[in-house]
């Protein structure tokens, strides 16, 4: 059954969604975030939702603010919406806007609710050391991510996963739950969800910083949730002085002991450092000004001796 919907989304993790819906049903509106600076010139430019909706020819609107918003809330009652679909939008929705769609509001949400709500839930996953997650369809309500359950999967984390990886996994699954809640609404029975659960707020840059004193399974699973942003970073104090920042595009969990932060070798595969239990392998680095090298070069490069410590 064709539903008549709205969508509301901002990034490009977002844009599949989008395109599968507008595929199956009736896009008539798109909501997403307002033009932001970017790029060296800092040029206004429209969310990856926005330029996906042009090109499929859907009208968008880009709302400022809803809560209070007279004129948009308006022109949404018009619409004679079946249900609005909601997808990594960024935005609270309020309550007056809620109740417009026959069906309400849906929201794809990248985690096993009540698990990790907020805006950051599969880079928190990994974060954590969690072993499995998943994705939940669910009727938005006025709190965050609180709504009633209508679909849920459930699925192993890979060892080796990123962040990035991922979110386009649970994403691509979540479409095809979405879509089947879509033709199922009359007769889904939502499942409310507890009121305890656990957040997942918005990374800042140094959640990426390296823990050395986590064990090397932690470090390498925070390493993982931070990709690709703020990505996995520390500070390097080189001999007479200055401290550079240097980010890390690869480690693993290695062989070794030591004090946290110490150099145990520094090795053709890499740069093996102590951690809280084990120890990691860093295996391309870039320090703050420079291009991404092989973390031997860089050991080498910049004096970097057995003994020494990271911070």
């Amino acid at each position: 059954m064709r539903r008549r919907l709205a969508f509301f989304g901002s990034p490009a993790w977002a844009v599949p969604v989008l395109e599968a819906l507008a595929a199956h049903h009736e896009v008539v509106l798109v909501v997403t975030q307002p033009d932001k600076p970017a790029g060296r010139g800092l040029a206004l430019t429209p969310a990856p939702v926005a330029e996906a909706a042009a090109r499929l020819g859907l009208p968008v609107e880009k709302p400022a603010r809803l809560k209070g918003n007279a004129a948009f809330l308006e022109r949404f009652k018009t619409l004679g919406l079946d249900a609005a679909v909601t997808a990594a939008y960024g935005k609270l929705l309020p309550p007056e806007l809620l109740e417009v769609p026959r069906h309400g509001f849906l929201n794809l949400h990248p985690s096993l609710l009540p698990k990790y709500r907020g805006a950051a839930p599969v880079q928190w996953a990994l974060i954590r050391g969690e072993r499995e997650t998943g994705v939940t369809i669910m009727r938005t309500d006025a709190g965050l991510d609180t709504g009633p359950i209508l679909l849920q999967w459930r699925t192993p984390i890979h060892p080796d996963e990123t962040a990035l990886e991922l979110a386009e996994r649970l994403r691509d699954k979540g479409i095809q739950l979405l879509l089947e809640a879509l033709e199922r609404l009359e007769d889904l029975e939502p499942r409310p969800q507890p009121a305890d659960g656990t957040y997942a707020p918005l990374l800042t840059k140094e959640d990426g910083r390296i823990r050395w004193t986590d064990p090397a399974r932690a470090v390498y699973d925070r390493h993982r949730g931070v990709q690709p942003w703020p990505g996995s970073w520390f500070m390097h104090a080189r001999d007479g002085g200055g401290r550079v920042r240097v980010k890390v595009h690869a480690l693993f969990p290695a062989e070794g002991q030591g004090a946290p932060g110490e150099v145990l070798a520094v090795e053709p595969e890499g740069v093996r450092v102590a951690v809280g239990e084990g120890a990691v392998r860093l295996v391309e680095v870039q320090p703050e000004g420079k291009r991404r090298m092989p973390a031997a070069d860089w050991a080498r490069g910049y004096g970097l001796r057995v003994g020494a410590r990271l911070e």
